[in-house]
């Protein structure tokens, strides 16, 4: 039997506590309900993968990620993971509507396959680079809430902040981000709505930041994914870079995008697409010459090293908001990424992902 050959096939919950509730335009969990995936080559070599749904995004649950996963699992046992892309395109078939669920499994698999052969996961992807200067998120909450944020992050030493929006008014959401500007000056702004706003709203909070003095670096997803219309609508108008994230969830999103004029750049997410999905994304995005962000769900140090890994071993991102690991107020591993101010780095790490169970 081949030492890549799938042996054995394991997952159960994996549930983590928050900081804070993870508040977006369209929900607020205060907890990750993930799921843990083990999978075990013929030669002993054990890979994590983690599935992180989040049903405001994707519609999916840790119930129905479980349950897609046992629907797979027979299937894979015996399959060789060297053969890693045609097993990715063969979950993409049979799970197409459970990408956390495919992820998990590709996760687990590739790290795995680079146990075996002594290989980290960013040496895999392309070697281009170990780390990245990441964002830190202010999630949708009151003026209290996101100057106390504000606060915090500039704490911890990063200097670019995301702000999500959407949940409110366009200008409830200007002053929060007043409140933002006044407690860390000298940081770069992000905003993300979630498609939270109509067309009309995006304009009346990009306006109201023109008003207040406001520089604004990049607006995600201002509207509903379906609004294709009014993406094109707002990348031609708006003087900030516009980014697709719901909108892109397939390489065929991506070139529409592209195609129409939807989005200066796209934030790729493995646990919107998976992992070979992901990959064919980014191909296309840097063939139409779009700006490329690397971002994650509510994910664990686990499937946010993997993220890292992937980022700076491919190369060519301008946005790594890889941030949702300092939301875990505590899991059950260790190794992975390390962090340092506004950079994490997986420089250190020797095969796979670097992350084990503690």
């Amino acid at each position: 039997m081949q030492p890549t050959r799938i042996t054995e096939l394991r997952f159960e919950p994996l549930d983590l506590p928050l900081t804070e509730p993870f508040a977006i335009a369209t929900g607020a969990p205060d907890m990750a309900n993930n799921v843990l995936v083990r999978l075990t080559l013929a030669d002993g070599t054990v890979g994590l993968g983690e599935a992180a749904p989040f049903t405001a995004v994707s519609g999916e649950s840790q119930a129905s990620t479980l349950e897609a996963l046992g629907s797979v699992r027979e299937a894979m046992l015996g399959k060789d993971a060297a053969a890693w892309r045609p097993i990715g395109a063969w979950l993409g078939e049979a799970l197409p509507k459970a990408p956390s669920a495919r992820c998990g499994l590709e996760l687990a698999l590739l790290d795995a396959l680079c146990r075996h052969h002594r290989m980290p996961l960013a040496t895999f992807f392309g070697g281009a680079g170990t780390g990245l200067d990441i964002d830190m998120t202010v999630t949708a909450g009151d003026e209290a809430h996101a100057a106390a944020s504000a606060r915090a992050i500039r704490a911890r030493g990063i200097r670019t902040l995301k702000v999500k929006v959407g949940a409110l008014s366009p200008e409830e959401d200007v002053r929060r981000m007043v409140v933002i500007r006044r407690e860390a000056p000298e940081a770069r702004l992000f905003a993300d709505a979630n498609g939270g706003y109509t067309v009309a709203g995006a304009r009346t909070f990009l306006s109201g930041l023109e008003a207040a003095g406001i520089p604004l670096a990049l607006f995600e997803q201002p509207v509903p994914r379906e609004d294709w219309e009014g993406m094109a609508e707002l990348t031609r108008s708006s003087r900030v870079p516009i980014c697709a994230d719901e909108s892109a969830r397939t390489v065929k999103d991506v070139v529409r995008l592209a195609r129409e004029g939807g989005a200066h750049g796209v934030n790729l997410k493995f646990m919107k697409s998976g992992v070979g999905e992901s990959l064919a994304m980014w191909n296309a995005a840097r063939a139409f010459g779009m700006e490329l962000m690397m971002g994650g769900m509510v994910e664990s140090t686990l499937a946010m090293s993997s993220a890292v890994h992937f980022a700076a071993g491919l190369g060519g991102f301008d946005y790594a908001d890889l941030d949702t690991h300092l939301f875990i107020r505590e899991h059950a591993f260790r190794g992975g990424l390390r962090v340092e101010g506004g950079r994490v780095d997986v420089g250190h790490i020797e095969a796979g992902h670097g992350v084990v169970l503690d």
